[in-house]
């Protein structure tokens, strides 16, 4: 074969799926979502860092969705937003020629995804808006009547946080799951790669790429920043 010609398209090479921002936002979330758990439990002084990383949340969320329409390939809805026929053909495994199902998200994966970030939205709305009648208020308490936001520090203070403790927890397994069948789904969130068929599309991961992407996050951070100011 000369060395200067293209791969095979059944050959195995790296291919950039997961962008830097994209990776950075699945890990920043983890991490913030897990200390506004842990600062929620402790209580007393530390629901002040449960408010802050709340306020880290909206900001990370407000990112992602923004770059979930302009990020790389695999990061955008588009490519990971699947029909039922779609979903089929991958429990059956018989994805049709060029149908790169498992390339990012899978379709049982993306479902995952848009509950978990789902949860996590409700969650984060129904914090900012909340009263625990004690020592704690979310910062646009103010913008909703009483009755509301009681009804949503009732659901932010019980189901919310089970269901989303519970999700997070299936998604952990489904991590396990794939791994103990040979298949590593953190290794790609960390460097980004995956070895894949050559014709796989791979997502932009550049300077400009990246400085769009801060350029979002900047916005991003001013919005949870206005937000935080509101409750005085």
């Amino acid at each position: 074969m000369n060395p200067t010609s293209s791969p095979p398209s059944t050959a195995l090479v790296r291919v950039r799926i997961w962008d830097l921002p994209t990776r950075l936002f699945h890990w920043l979330l983890a991490l913030a979502v897990t200390g506004a758990v842990v600062s929620a439990k402790i209580g007393g002084n530390a629901m002040v860092w449960h408010s802050r990383l709340g306020l880290a949340v909206l900001a990370l969320l407000a990112f992602r969705l923004v770059w979930g329409l302009v990020g790389g390939h695999w990061s955008r809805f588009a490519s990971f937003v699947h029909g039922p026929g779609a979903l089929m053909r991958h429990l059956r495994g018989q994805p049709r020629p060029g149908e790169h199902l498992d390339a990012g998200h899978s379709p049982t994966g993306a479902l995952s995804v848009f509950a978990l970030l789902a949860l996590v939205a409700l969650q984060l709305g129904t914090g900012l808006i909340s009263d625990d009648e004690i020592a704690f208020t979310g910062p646009l308490y103010a913008w909703v009547d009483s009755e509301l936001a009681l009804k949503a520090t009732s659901w932010h203070r019980s189901w919310g946080q089970w269901l989303l403790l519970g999700m997070i927890g299936l998604h952990l397994a489904a991590i396990l799951f794939y791994r103990l069948r040979g298949t590593d789904l953190v290794r790609p969130m960390l460097g980004g790669d995956k070895l894949l068929p050559a014709k796989v599309p791979a997502s932009r991961d550049d300077l400009r790429t990246r400085a769009l992407a801060l350029a979002i996050v900047a916005a991003a951070v001013a919005l949870a920043a206005w937000v935080g100011a509101q409750g005085g």
